[in-house]
């Protein structure tokens, strides 16, 4: 299974600062461990929000230029990781050192493979059609 693991912005404002030396030496220890162990797959630290964008879906596609005030919303980086079970990935990021230099969370989540989404796909059309929704009513459509 792959998961995504998404560190969560700090409570700070988005400034966009590199984490300090030690943080940075002790991250990539572990980014080293994940990668010998076979598990990462993809990692990346973001650009702070004010270089950022976003597009609302529903209506106008206006564009909103960052930055973004709510950091609880926002993303700092992530690492892509492939392990047997959620719990063999919250056991890998309970050992992650702190990100940034301070308080934060990090979210891990289970990526949808390609399987996954064409069965998902097909029972979503199949409700649709048993509720006669219309392919243009449909979210996916």
């Amino acid at each position: 299974m792959r998961f995504m693991v998404l560190v969560k912005a700090a409570k700070e404002p988005d400034g966009g600062a590199l984490p300090g030396a030690r943080t940075s030496e002790a991250m990539g220890k572990f980014n080293e461990e994940l990668s010998r162990a076979g598990v990462l797959l993809d990692l990346a630290s973001l650009h702070p929000s004010s270089k950022g964008a976003r597009v609302p879906f529903g209506g106008a596609r206006t564009v909103i230029d960052g930055p973004f005030a709510e950091t609880k919303e926002l993303v700092a980086g992530y690492w892509v990781i492939q392990a047997k079970t959620k719990e063999e990935a919250i056991e890998w990021f309970k050992r992650c050192p702190t990100p940034r230099d301070v308080e934060g969370e990090i979210e891990i989540r289970q990526v949808f493979e390609p399987s996954e989404r064409a069965t998902t796909a097909e029972t979503q059309v199949s409700r649709d059609a048993a509720a006669g929704t219309p392919d243009e009513e449909r979210s996916d459509a």
